[in-house]
């Protein structure tokens, strides 16, 4: 990997060596609840939105069901 332009709203560890390389706690913290999680539901996408509808359902809080959203048509460039 080069430094220097990856694409839109790409960047590397190259192009800012002094700030991605530190250890963030709160990012860390996330990362290892993600691990147990998925490690749970033996990495099965299914199994871990399962989960999660039931921690919702066991929270007792109103979730939003929100209606999905149409897709849009994109133009292409010519």
């Amino acid at each position: 990997m080069t430094k220097g332009f990856h694409g839109p709203g790409c960047a590397t560890q190259l192009d800012f060596p002094n700030t991605m390389s530190r250890s963030d706690p709160i990012v860390d913290e996330i990362h290892a609840i993600r691990e147990a999680i998925a490690k749970a539901s033996d990495n099965d996408l299914r199994k871990i939105a399962e989960a999660a509808r039931a921690r919702q359902r066991a929270s007792g809080r109103q979730v939003a069901r929100l209606p999905p959203r149409q897709a849009s048509a994109v133009k292409k460039a010519s």
